[in-house]
């Protein structure tokens, strides 16, 4: 599953607006991902996806 495994972070839909003439113009949605990697904690086996920014609380955790 496309999802972070410390918070719980995924996908979202997001839509753009454009301003024509005075009056907004809603265009398509498109799903936005979050920018998951692998990653392994030292002293556990095996490896999870995780977003960026948990990492980085993770490796400055230490």
């Amino acid at each position: 599953m496309k999802q972070c495994a410390f918070c719980g972070k995924g996908h979202f839909m997001g839509g753009t607006r454009k301003l024509l003439r005075g009056h907004y113009n809603p265009t398509n949605w498109s799903k936005k991902q979050a920018n998951l990697q692998w990653f392994s904690e030292p002293g556990k086996a095996g490896r999870v996806k995780a977003c960026v920014k948990c990492i980085k609380l993770k490796k400055a955790a230490k």
